[in-house]
């Protein structure tokens, strides 16, 4: 995808490339939440336990579905190579991904299990009984003791999954518990489940153009201590599309910025309540450009501002 925990995508477009040099307008520094990673990738503590993680992670919907494709599963594998490679750690997947889980699965026993990992994984079933069987598979797919994160997939029988969860996490079989949506669908609903349950995360769409969870969730979510993951933050390669068209503007360069998909995941992780922005491709160059959007300075929140009416305008 570029996005991950939606219901369809696009596969990304080629990237035009533009070098610039930084100016500095905005260190990192100017964010007390973030910490350098290795090598030098800017990370943020998730509020429940502040452990690190870098600010861009991989998602793995549509462009990791590729079935038994022995060319596709090898190119997969180079991509999570170069996304560990650049410093990233968390792969987020779903039952609902197709065959992603399985080809997460190959790359990673490939890549001999990777330490740096953070697995994220989610249960989608709406029958409550069936989902220990379910979360059971996707961690024999993905090859790991257990995930550290696993989620309840958009909402679904979330009263249901969200006990299970908690006894789970509880017991030491996961690390942390989180619920997702996508697509701004039930915000009102995830609004509720913030304000009333012990989650670490919540999952949700954020991008320049899709800036409803900045009225309400994302301040709630610091207020109450949970980390945030981004999805959809290029509405599945369709907002890079559009703005391929225009150059970059000024602040890019300011910024470090060698594209779009670099300027808009600057400006989502430069909110002081996201975790980490999920993009996924199946392109290493790609993933490398999106690792470099957790390089070097963030955008003040002026410069946020700035940044968000430059992209509605153009797109």
């Amino acid at each position: 995808m570029p996005d991950a925990a939606t219901p369809s995508s696009a596969i990304p477009l080629p990237r035009r490339t533009w070098l610039a040099a930084s100016t500095g307008l905005c260190a990192a520094a100017a964010w007390p939440a973030l910490a350098q990673g290795n090598p030098g990738v800017l990370t943020r503590a998730i509020p429940s336990s502040g452990e690190q993680l870098p600010l861009v992670g991989l998602g793995s919907w549509i462009t990791f579905n590729v079935g038994r494709d022995d060319r596709a599963l090898a190119s997969c594998t180079e991509v999570v190579r170069a996304f560990f490679a650049a410093g990233g750690r968390l792969i987020d997947s779903s039952p609902m991904y197709g065959s992603s889980q399985p080809t997460i699965g190959h790359a990673l026993a490939r890549l001999q299990h990777p330490r740096a990992l953070f697995s994220a994984e989610k249960v989608w079933v709406g029958d409550g009984a069936r989902g220990p069987a379910q979360m059971e598979a996707s961690r024999a797919f993905w090859g790991v003791p257990r995930f550290d994160l696993m989620q309840v997939h958009n909402l679904l029988a979330w009263r249901e999954h969200l006990p299970r969860l908690l006894e789970m996490k509880a017991a030491g079989r996961l690390r942390y518990v989180g619920i997702s949506t996508s697509e701004g669908r039930r915000h009102a609903e995830l609004e509720q489940i913030l304000r009333s349950q012990p989650i670490d995360f919540v999952q949700l769409s954020y991008n320049p153009l899709d800036r409803e969870a900045e009225q309400r969730l994302l301040p709630l979510a610091q207020e109450r201590g949970v980390a945030v993951l981004v999805n959809r933050p290029f509405r599945e390669g369709a907002l890079l599309q559009a703005l391929q068209r225009h150059r970059l503007p000024s602040w890019a360069a300011e910024l470090g910025c060698d594209g779009w998909a670099q300027a808009v995941l600057k400006y989502i992780v430069a909110h002081p309540a996201v975790t980490c922005a999920i993009p996924a491709t199946r392109q290493v160059a790609h993933v490398r450009q999106n690792l470099g959007a957790a390089r070097g300075v963030l955008p003040d929140a002026a410069l946020r501002a700035r940044i968000a009416a430059d992209i509605a305008a153009l797109s």
